[in-house]
């Protein structure tokens, strides 16, 4: 495999700590005819013109010739659903998870189902650990750890099977603005040392590669081994932003589970994501929460079908991985020009603002967290709320906002961040754009307190 590349300054060693910088494409790309800048605009032009789409992290984006073999998939099932169900739509399964493995580098295809989402996949792999707390592999009272930043859902999903059955859940404090790696990993060895209080034991832990709000990408290779260390027996990666934004290789990763969507990064409509087990987890008898005729035939192919449903964005991924490679480098070029894109257009707004990133560059994936003006008020969550209805509606920019409490003893802090994110369709004026509309508040005097509750 290649070794990690320097980007933006940062040392090969540091860089593949985070694992997000590009390594050589495993699936490489056709090295004639790259799609040009008009093409990605056709591809993308069902996009709301008037509106500054910079918050791809949400919920990805789909080009035009994705969506179309999207429709003829539907139209094929819609046309003689019976030939499809018989004769189709296993195989496109098998087509898909075959990809899948080659991008992520499993050993085997057994290893990769494919799923609607991310959560989805989390309840997969929870629901099995709530079935060692009830089935008495895991005693009442041991331990489950997540990030405090773990994605809202997760926490959920965390709260609905692990603790209700028995469990013991720490959340991992994380620092933002965030530094450097080893605050993250400082923390997490003191959240699995508390963890065995007690005489407790520590029976899985949840780890996102990049988290979401706010988004910094995470060292997961060093979280999996200290958990190995540690003698944590399960280990799940959730990577709802993995595949397409930062680097994906389970065997280096080394956890048990591993998800990612693939309608966020890699082009795909919604929704679909893939969940890989290894093979040495197949004793925990995995199963989709959605039970129907095919339980028990193993999770691959219970996902492959729960019920009468449109199976579609599940099947064409082919044909995203087909414009994946119009592109020079495939998927590696993009995640690394958009990349470099995203810090250009972050450093650039934080210099027009006066103030700074949330982390290192090193510590970004495709997204990258920018503080907003400290004058603004933003000082609840309602706040980044109202402030993001307010940008939408008035100005045309689509962009998330997170809160940041302050600490005691700040003056005038920083509370409040947007994420932004780059995307192929994106361009330098859809974050002039965000820069003028900040620019233009600012000295009107504007507040979130004068914004409608």
């Amino acid at each position: 495999m290649a070794s990690t590349a320097t980007i933006n300054g940062t040392t090969a060693a540091a860089a593949d700590r985070i694992s997000h910088t590009p390594k050589k494409s495993k699936l490489p790309s056709t090295p004639h005819q790259f799609i040009t800048p008009a093409e990605i605009a056709s591809e993308f032009s069902h996009h709301h013109p008037s509106v500054a789409r910079i918050n791809n992290g949400s919920f990805g984006s789909c080009p035009a010739s994705v969506l179309a073999a999207q429709k003829e998939i539907q139209l094929q099932w819609l046309s003689q659903p019976d030939d499809f169900y018989f004769n189709h739509l296993q195989t496109g399964f098998l087509r898909s998870r075959t990809i899948v493995k080659q991008l992520i580098n499993a050993d085997h295809i057994d290893e990769v189902s494919i799923v609607d989402n991310a959560t989805t996949a989390a309840a997969i792999v929870l629901q099995q650990v709530a079935w060692g707390f009830a089935e008495g592999r895991f005693r009442k009272g041991d331990a489950a750890v997540m990030l405090h930043y773990a994605y809202g859902a997760v926490k959920k999903s965390m709260q609905a099977y692990v603790t209700r059955a028995g469990g013991h859940v720490i959340e991992v404090p994380l620092p933002f603005p965030v530094t450097c790696v080893d605050e993250i990993v400082q923390e997490f060895r003191r959240a699995l040392q508390r963890g065995k209080t007690g005489g407790r034991r520590v029976r899985f832990a949840v780890i996102d590669h990049v988290t979401s709000m706010p988004s910094v990408v995470i060292p997961v290779k060093e979280l999996v081994k200290i958990c190995r260390e540690e003698g944590v027996d399960q280990v799940f990666v959730d990577a709802a932003h993995g595949i397409g934004c930062v680097d994906v290789d389970v065997k280096e990763i080394g956890a048990d589970f591993y998800t990612s969507n693939l309608h966020k990064w890699f082009f795909c409509p919604s929704s679909v994501a893939f969940l890989y087990c290894k093979r040495s987890m197949e004793s925990y008898d995995l199963h989709h929460p959605v039970v129907s005729h095919e339980y028990g035939n193993g999770l691959a192919i219970e996902s492959a079908w729960i019920g009468t449903r449109d199976y579609s964005a599940q099947l064409v991924v082919p044909k995203a991985l087909e414009f994946v490679n119009r592109f020079q480098d495939g998927i590696e070029g993009i995640k690394k020009r958009n990349h470099q894109a995203v810090v250009e257009m972050g450093e650039m707004l934080a210099k027009a603002w006066g103030t700074h990133l949330g982390c290192p560059p090193e510590m970004c994936s495709s997204m990258i967290m920018v503080g907003l003006p400290a004058c603004l008020g933003i000082s609840t969550n309602e706040d980044t709320l109202k402030l993001r209805t307010h940008l939408r509606d008035k100005f045309g920019v689509e962009v998330p906002i997170y809160y940041r409490e302050p600490k005691n003893g700040e003056v005038g802090p920083v509370t409040g961040y947007a994420r932004i994110s780059y995307q192929v369709y994106n361009k330098p004026e859809d974050y002039s754009k965000f820069r003028d509309v900040i620019n233009e508040l600012v000295p009107e005097g504007f507040t979130c307190g004068s914004l409608p509750n």
